[in-house]
Parts: structure tokens; C-alpha cells; sequence
């Protein structure tokens, strides 16, 4: 196939999932030749819908950038809602992006690009004059925490990187009702949120599940892995995400412990997605963190679930209970429920069980709702609902 025709199909497969929806969007998609970003990669594979490119990871393994999958992309431009005329921010560059909103947002607008990463950049210098939007993109590299000043205000910020807090130049560069889509991580678990600016908060308008490469510089905050299993193809461990130190000897002796099971009656379809409920969970629970595995562990039977975005885990002094499922009479769906390890785990799973029921009695019909207020922010200023403190802002979550 040629790259057109495999642009095409992308954008079939993008509409179909839902994620590209707007005539501005679908147009700048079928246009761009992605491809030109990822030469070493085949020209089928650039075009796959949920296909992202690695372009770079530390000693440690852990990737520092990369040429987001097209669904993803698709998705955020949704959120953002750009048009045409719009001043825009990208935060975390490489130039694919760039070019699909300096496509949406024509001559009349303008996009910047920033990344602290020279090479990075350095990749967004070469493809956008390679495609032809050089003109209408300025290439910054810096440091994100501080935005860019020298072209704000701006009608729309889009984040591409995994960030646990939002500096006050995001605010104070988006105008007031304009959008900030951002990968935020709250408490280990990470969504891409749509936010609308109303003076000094940020309101939700909805938001999805994600994946990102997380943020350099002065706004990095990585999460913490605690092993409690070591065997290297067999490896378990917990997730922190400023959640307090656990019991680690005990919790590592617990883990080959024969488990409780407890189950819910709560079943969801094959397809469903637990984001929701994952979210649920975390606001409830005070000390949440998340479980995960390699699929060797759970072949030989020391956890019954894996997920690569981790799965929500009550942890308490020796004891860990952690969200599963099974298969029901009905092929197309699954019943969710908890398995724990410790003296603690019945009355642990007991508990987690009881949120799973009022999730899907209460809340399964509705979504969280986010707001982002400045750090010194009082109590009495918040609505009711889990708090989570950073250094520059206070993140509520509540539900209807």
C-alpha cells in the first residue's frame, strides 16, 4: 500500500475507535506523512492506529520520549477542541504533533513547541521543514515548567508528557476559558484530562485513559517501584506515588501465602474499561498504590491479574488486597472482585469489594470530576472529595 492509502485506512480505523471526530482533525491526519519521523521504522508499521515509537530511554530503562501512537494523538487533539486561528503550546515535542496542529489551526494561527530535550527538538527541526510547516511552528527548547512567555497568551496547552502537577505559567499563559489537555498522574494513576481555566482553577471536561513518558526537568516526579519479588522473569512490585512506605519484608512474605478470594457480583463487558472504577478506588482508599507484574508471575501463580498501567492494591501494615477478575457464564463478560494476602486480607477484600458494589450502584452511570486549585489553597475552598497535594496545586476529585 501506498502512504496514502495507509494514511487512509489509519483515519478509518481512527473515526471508527472514536477518537478522531472533527473535520479539522480527520483533514490534517490523512494529509501529514507521519512516517517522515520514524525513518527507521517500516512505512505499514508508522501507520498503525496504536503504534508508538520509543526514541529514547535512560540508563535505567525508563523512556524519555517517544512519537506518541496516532490514537493518542487523535485523542488529545479532540480534547483540546482546536480550531482554526488558535494560538496553541505543545509541551514535549518531536514534530509529528506540532504539524498536525499547525495543520488544524492554518496560517492565521501559530504553534509552539517546547522540549528540554535538544534532541528532541532537534527532531522537530528537521521534520516540520520536511512536511512544510516550518512557518507556522517556533521550536523552543527549555524547560516546560515555565512554559513559553514570549508568545503567550494562548487559546489551547496540550501536554504530551506524563506530569504529576501544573506549574503556574500553564495557568497564568492559557487564557481564561481556554483548554489544557494534560497527561495527569493522580496518585499512581494517570488520565489525560481536558481542563477549562476559570480564573485561578482548572474545571474538568472530561478526560481518558492513558499512557505517557514522563516529565524532565524542574517538574519531574517519578513514581517509586518497591519490589517484593526479585526473580528477575517472575518480578512484583508496588507502584508509590507519595503513598507511605510500606512493610516491605512483610509484605514479601505474605505474597506466597495462600490468598483470599472475595467476590463481588459486579460484572463488566469484555470490552469495558475498569479507568472508572480504578478511579473510584483510588478516592475512597488512602493508601492505594499500584501492583505490578511480569506475565511470568502471573503463569506461575504468585498474582491472578497484570496490567501494564498497574492494578489498584490496598496496602495496610503486613496485608495487600488487589482488584481481579474471572470469567463468567457469559463469554462477553467478567466479574470483578479481590484477592488478598495477609492476617488482614478477608477484611481488606471485605472492604474493596463493598466500593466495588457502591461504584456500580452509585457511580458506574457518572464520571469523576476534576478540579486544580493553587497550592495555598484553604480546606474551606475545596469541594468535598479526595484532595491530592503538590507542590503548586491541590487536585480534587469528587462524584456526583
Amino acid at each position: 500500500m501506498s502512504a496514502q492509502q495507509l494514511r487512509d485506512e489509519m483515519v478509518r480505523q481512527l473515526i471508527e475507535m472514536g477518537a478522531l471526530r472533527s473535520s479539522h482533525a480527520v483533514a490534517a491526519f490523512r494529509k501529514l506523512p507521519r512516517h517522515l519521523a520514524t525513518p527507521e521504522e517500516d512505512l505499514a508499521t508508522a501507520y498503525l492506529a496504536e503504534h508508538a515509537v520509543i526514541t529514547k530511554t535512560d540508563s535505567d530503562g525508563v523512556q524519555l520520549s517517544s512519537v506518541s501512537a496516532p490514537r493518542i494523538q487523535a485523542m488529545q487533539i479532540e480534547q483540546a477542541d482546536i480550531g482554526p486561528g488558535m494560538r496553541v503550546l505543545e509541551i514535549g515535542s518531536g514534530g509529528v504533533n506540532a504539524a498536525y496542529l499547525a495543520e488544524i489551526v492554518g496560517k492565521d494561527g501559530l504553534v509552539v513547541t517546547a522540549d528540554i530535550d535538544p534532541e528532541v527538538t532537534a527532531r522537530a527541526e528537521k521534520f516540520l521543514p520536511e512536511t512544510g510547516y516550518d512557518d507556522r511552528v517556533r521550536i523552543v527548547t527549555g524547560d516546560g515548567e515555565h512554559g513559553v512567555p514570549e508568545h503567550a497568551p494562548y487559546d489551547r496547552i496540550i501536554v504530551t508528557v506524563q506530569a504529576a502537577d501544573i506549574p503556574p505559567a500553564w495557568i497564568d499563559q492559557l487564557v481564561d476559558g481556554g483548554r489544557l489537555v494534560i497527561p495527569l498522574r493522580m496518585r499512581g494513576m494517570t488520565r489525560t484530562v481536558a481542563f477549562v481555566r476559570d480564573g485561578e482553577r482548572l474545571v474538568s471536561d472530561g478526560f481518558e485513559l492513558c499512557g505517557f513518558v514522563p516529565m524532565q526537568g524542574a517538574g519531574e516526579h517519578r513514581v517509586r517501584l518497591v519490589v517484593l519479588h526479585d526473580v528477575e522473569e517472575e518480578e512484583v512490585g508496588l507502584r508509590l506515588d507519595g503513598h507511605p512506605e510500606p512493610d516491605t519484608e512483610a509484605l514479601r512474605a505474605v505474597l506466597r501465602t495462600p490468598p483470599v478470594e472475595v467476590w463481588s457480583g459486579v460484572t463488566l463487558a469484555g470490552d469495558e474499561s475498569k479507568e472508572h472504577l480504578d478511579l473510584w478506588l483510588t478516592t475512597v482508599f488512602d493508601n492505594l498504590p499500584l501492583l505490578i507484574a511480569k506475565p511470568a508471575a502471573r503463569a506461575c501463580g504468585l498474582v491472578a491479574s497484570i496490567s501494564p498501567l498497574g492494578i489498584p492494591t490496598l496496602v495496610e501494615g503486613g496485608s495487600f488486597a488487589y482488584r481481579t477478575v474471572r470469567p463468567t457464564e457469559d463469554p462477553d463478560r467478567f466479574e470483578l472482585g479481590v484477592i488478598g494476602h495477609g492476617s488482614s486480607a478477608q477484611e481488606m477484600a471485605d472492604r474493596m469489594v463493598e466500593q466495588i458494589q457502591v461504584w456500580d450502584q452509585e457511580h458506574r452511570s457518572h464520571h469523576a470530576h476534576i478540579e486544580v486549585y493553587p497550592a495555598d489553597t484553604p480546606d474551606g475552598r475545596l469541594p468535598a472529595g479526595r484532595v491530592i497535594n503538590r507542590r503548586h496545586t491541590r487536585v480534587a476529585i469528587t462524584w456526583p
